[in-house]
This record gives structure tokens, sequence and C-alpha cells, in this order.
């Protein structure tokens, strides 16, 4: 056995061990709490060293294990993109491991023990999915993650939750249910579960693109695309932040890797189609998920929608690159290819961070409504600071992370638009003015959620008492910060890690796409960017200001006095300030069809309908059920035993009979056989 797989599966086991003591220490929470912690850091860094090798070299370690089921080995593969997808998932653990030292205190007496049960068990189902190479394997652990995280969700036992819980449910298993008939035909085609065996296979046109469009719906609604997102808006909200941060910036990603999986390293996308249908449903899952975060006053349901747009986004520059591949054209497939893996990454940081910050505002409120916050700015300073790096990351303004992933985003659909295919050449531009779009409505979005939530005047008595958060939580946040701003600052330390990950994905010639401080989006003549020199002319932007003040600043008149803001004559009210629904009243009223249609496309109020079908047909069937079966039957019985109790006499000499008569029967029966 290889050093990574040994050190990878040390990892499952201990995350295995911790989910099972903390269900035996469920009586003591406390004890729970820190060994569901511990197990998680410990975990989460055995993960993370595990894969950096390979992750690093791009050579792929294979192990396979016999099973008492002999149709399926357990095979592990540890490749690029499974290597990638571990160190973001454990990266994610360990922050989210250390946040929840103090964050689940709050669940004490709410099943904190089986919390941290569920939550070891999701992770080692999402680390030993990413790994495995075989169908039958993979969708047990994908069964495995999707219940462990929908016992996550129903933590609050309330009944906002156990909805929530029931749509996701529903919604996670019928997409199981599309993923399962894909592997089928595979096993059909191939005569084997083996990945491996399904690489060496080659499908008929018409049946490569059924088990793709089975494979990338059945995926897709794990990673809330639309119109397959109902769930996601519901179930992340009603999960324990740090349960959110795990679902929201690496449980979807399961979904982004699915599709990968099938469309790229199994099917070799070789047909142009699927890339363009990947690349429509990002583009209109983009903007729709941040129009629909738009009009949220929920905080955590707003990030939510955050995750369809940042979705929608890594979608897009997965799409082009699988266009690439199916046009042999190195620089769409590997640059479409790194700009989707680079978001992908980024997002799980900053949404991981940007959900810890809700948590930790919750942590202090008892609300996720944005409208009794305000004023959190000054009270809680560590938190605001590091959930403006959040918004500001997700934003994608730099020198931040998400500018870099969305700028080779936006440079693969430059180059989208100039091939020759009249359906590429209008969907490149297409593609990036909804790019741009999303961009400015996002920006527009979290300068509502981060004036409202922390700058003004307090709203509600709670956000006046606020305070800043224990220690574990705000390191947690300022980790993740940090990473926003390294994965930014060092784009060129990190493109040529995932660009490897591409070029082995799409099998084309490689090119380099940085040098020194400098990244670039294809071979000569090309577009550059230098994070590092755009930093230093930011910080000398911000600085001129001030330098002119301090030149010229002798002889002006004192500031201003200090008191409340001036409302044309009238006392100042709280209720004068801008709420999260004022905010965005304008942008509702323009895009009203487009809130229209969400209520469309939820799936909820269709499967409550039919809920409520069956509890009615259920009510009228039952009284017939009773009336005609039931009870004839149970009137019957004791007449039947009344007759046969004459068989019953107490004598134990008519007994003896019974066993001499029963002994005949039997022989009679054997000879006669």
């Amino acid at each position: 056995m290889s050093y990574p797989i040994s050190l990878l599966i040390t990892a499952l086991l201990i995350y295995i061990v911790g989910a099972f003591v903390s269900l035996l220490s469920s009586r003591n929470e406390q004890l729970a709490i820190n060994i569901s912690g511990v197990t998680g850091i410990i975990g989460g860094a055995l993960g993370i060293i595990a894969c950096a090798p390979v992750l690093m070299s791009s050579n792929a370690v294979i192990d396979v294990f016999q099973t008492p089921f002999e149709f399926a080995r357990f095979s592990i593969r540890i490749d690029g993109l499974a290597a990638f997808m571990v160190c973001v998932i454990s990266l994610l653990v360990v922050v989210s491991a250390l946040y929840s030292f103090s964050y689940v205190q709050e669940y004490k007496g709410k099943g904190a023990g089986y919390m941290g049960f569920f939550m070891n068990l999701f992770i080692a189902s999402m680390i030993a999915l990413v790994v495995c190479d075989n169908a039958f394997y993979f969708l047990v652990f994908f069964e495995m993650m999707s219940l462990a995280s929908y016992f996550l969700v129903l933590t609050e036992q309330d009944d906002d939750a156990v909805n929530a819980g029931l749509l996701y449910f529903f919604i996670a298993h019928a997409g199981s249910v599309l993923i399962m008939i894909a592997f089928f035909i595979f096993y059909t085609e191939s005569g084997s579960f083996e990945f491996e065996a399904f690489r060496q296979t080659k499908l008929s046109q018409p049946l490569a693109f059924t088990v793709f469009m089975l494979a990338f719906l059945g995926f897709g609604a794990k990673a809330g695309m639309i119109p397959l997102h109902g769930w996601l808006p519901k179930a992340h909200p009603a999960a324990p932040s740090h349960a959110s941060a795990l679902m929201s910036g690496v449980m979807v990603k399961i979904g982004i890797f699915g599709i990968i999986k099938v469309g790229i390293d199994l099917l070799g996308a070789d047909n142009l189609w699927f890339g363009v249908i990947v690349l429509g449903f990002g583009a209109v899952s983009s903007v729709l998920g941040v129009l629909y975060a738009l009009a949220e006053h929920d905080i955590k349901k707003l990030l939510a929608y955050h995750t369809v747009e940042n979705v929608g986004i890594i979608m897009m520059g997965v799409g082009v690159g699988m266009i690439g591949i199916a046009l042999k054209q190195p620089v769409l497939a590997v640059v479409g290819l790194l700009g989707g893996l680079y978001h992908l990454l980024n997002h799980a940081v900053f949404k991981g961070l940007l959900f810890l910050g809700a948590g930790s505002v919750m942590y202090r409120l008892h609300t996720k409504d944005m409208d009794l916050m305000g004023g959190l700015g000054k009270l809680m300073p560590y938190t605001a600071f590091c959930f403006l790096i959040g918004t500001m990351a997700i934003s994608a303004l730099p020198p931040f992370n998400g500018f870099v992933s969305e700028w080779f985003t936006y440079q693969s659909l430059f180059s989208l638009s100039l091939e020759q295919n009249i359906v590429l050449k209008l969907a490149g531009p297409i593609a990036i003015v909804m790019l741009a779009l999303t961009g400015a409505l996002a920006a527009l979005c979290f300068v509502k959620v981060y004036g409202i939530s922390f700058g003004g005047m307090p709203r509600s008595e709670k956000a006046a008492q606020a305070r800043e958060v224990p220690k574990p939580m705000v390191v947690s946040m300022a980790l993740l910060a940090l990473c926003c701003l390294l994965l930014g600052l060092g784009a060129s330390v990190v493109t040529p890690i995932i660009a490897r990950i591409a070029t082995a994905l799409s099998a084309l010639p490689a090119f380099p796409l940085a040098e020194n401080s400098i990244v670039v989006s294809s071979p000569q003549p090309y577009t550059a960017l230098s994070t590092p020199m755009l930093t230093i002319m930011l910080i000398a932007f911000f600085l001129l200001p001030f330098a002119y003040y301090a030149l010229t600043g002798k002889g002006r008149l004192a500031d201003r006095p200090k008191g409340n803001p001036w409302a044309c004559g009238y006392a100042y009210e709280a209720d004068m300030a801008a709420s999260a629904g004022s905010f965005t009243r304008p942008l509702r009223m323009m895009f009203k069809p487009l809130y229209t249609l969400r209520r469309t496309l939820d799936p909820a109020p269709l499967g409550q309908k039919g809920i409520d079908a069956v509890i009615r047909a259920s009510g009228k069937l039952e009284p017939v059920w009773e009336e005609k079966l039931t009870m004839p039957i149970a009137h019957v019985i004791p007449k039947l035993a009344a007759k046969l109790q004459w068989l019953q006499s107490g004598d134990f000499r008519v007994y003896c009979v019974y066993f001499v008569l029963a002994l005949v029967v039997l022989l009679f029966t054997t000879a006669l056989v």
C-alpha cells in the first residue's frame, strides 16, 4: 500500500472513530464536542498531508482491495483531481472543526453528541467518495453523504428544519437514482463496476449523451444548479453554521466533481454539446442565483443563494473546458477548467468564511434576520473585518482570490468568442455579459449585507448588546480570511498546480500559464495579470488621498461636530435607516418576472401538494381497510379460538396422544415422499 493511500485511510479511520466516540459520549456533551473537534482537525491535517504530494506531481496513486463482493473490489485512485478535492475538503474541515469548539456550545441539550457523529460520517463519506474508483462504492458513499447531511439539516428539529430536510431528502435521492441509472448503463456495456473499465468502454453517441444527461441532472441536483436548486436555500440555513460551511463550501462541489468525473474522465467529453449544456446551465444559475439572493432578509438564506450563483460560475468554466476538449483546443480546455477548478477552491474558502461569519453573528444575536442587526462593526470588530474580506472576495474584488478565478473564466469566454462555430461565437459574448451582470449584482448584494448587518446603528436590543465571539471562532475566520488574500496574491504559485490537473483531464499539450509573479491566459500573444503589482497600485491609490490631506491639511476647518444625521429638520429615528428590503426594492421591481419564475421553479409546493394528497388518500383508505378487512378478521378469530378450545382439556394424557398422532403423521408423510 502506498504512503498517500495508507495515510488517507488512517484519516478515514480517525473520522469513523471520532463519529462513534462522539455518539457514545452523547450524555457528556462537552466531551463529545471536544472529541468531534479534535478528530476533525487531525483527520483534515492528515488528508492534506496525504494528498499534497499527489497534487504537486499529478501522478495518480492506485490501490485495489479485495472485498466479500466479487462484483465490486474496493479500488482507490488518488489522481490530481481527487487529491485537489481532498485538500479542499480537508482545509475547510480543519477550520470548521476549530470553530466548533465554541460554536457547538450553543447546541448543548440539543444532541451535540449526535451532531458530532453525523458530522464525522459526513466528512468521511465525502473523502471516500472522491477517491474511490468503483461505481458501486461511489453510490454507497454518495448515499452516506446525503443521509449524514440530511440529519445535520434536522438538528434544530423545528418545522422549518423538518420541511427543509424532507425536500433535500427527496431531491438528493432523485438525483441518486439518475446517477445509478447512468452507472448501470456503463455496467451493461463494460461488464464491470470499475471506473477503469468505464474509461476503456466506448459508448455510441446516443448512449453516451443519455449517460451524460442522466449524470448531469443527478449531480446538478446535488450541486444546486437552477432549476434543481429548490432544496439548497432551505437546507443550508437550517443546518448549524459550521455544517452549512461544509455543505455550501464543499458538499455541493461533489456535484461539480461528478459532472467532471462522468463528462470528462469517463466519457472523454468528445461531444461538443456536453460543454455547451454545462455552460448554459451555469450562466443561468449564476444570474438567477444572485438575483434571488438580493431579495433575501435571512443572512444564511442569502448566502445559500450565492452558492447557486457561484456554482453557476464554476460550471461556466467547466463548460468552456469541455468545449475545448471536444474541439482539441488546449487554450479553451486548460484555461476553462483552470478557471472552474480555481473558483471551486476559492468559493470553498470565501463561502466557508461567510457562513462562519454569519454563524458568529447568530451566536450573539440568535437571529438570521438582517433587519434586526446593525452596528455590529463596532461591537464585533474581528468578525466584521473577516466578514468584510469575505464579501470582497465573493464580489471578485482584487487582490482577493475570487478576482483571479473569475479573471481566468473571463479569459476562457473571450477565447470561446473567437471560435468559428456560430453557436460558440454567440455563446461566448452572452456568457460574458451574464458573468459581468452576476459580478455587479453580487457586489451590490454584499454592500447591502455588510451595510445593513455591520454598519449604521443597532436595530434591536440584542444587536446593541452584542460582543465579540470566543477566540476559536475568531481564529477560524481569520485563517480563511488569510487564505482569501494568499490565494489572490499567490496566483502565480497556485495556477501551475491547478493547470496540471486541467491538462491531465484534457489530455492535451501543456503550456505555461505563470512566470514569476505574473499569470497569463494563453501562449503568445497573451493577456497577463500580476496580483502583487495590482495590490501595490491599489494601496497607493488609497494612500494618496491621505498623503494629500497630510500635506495640505494645515489651516483647514476642524472636524464637524458628530451627532445624529440630519433628517430634513425632523428628529432622526432608527426606522429612517435603509433596511434589507428597501435597499433592493428597485431591483426587485425591475426583475419581477424572474422572481415570479423562482416560485414557478420551486419544487417544494408541488412536493407538499403530493404529500398532502397521500395523507388525504391514506385518511380515506384507512377506515375502509379497517372496516372491510381488519374488523372482520378481529371478529372471526375469537369465535375460531372458542371452537378450538375443546382441544385444550388440561389432561396430560391427552397431550401425549397429540404427540403420538403428530409423529405418526410425520412418519407417514416421510414414507410417501
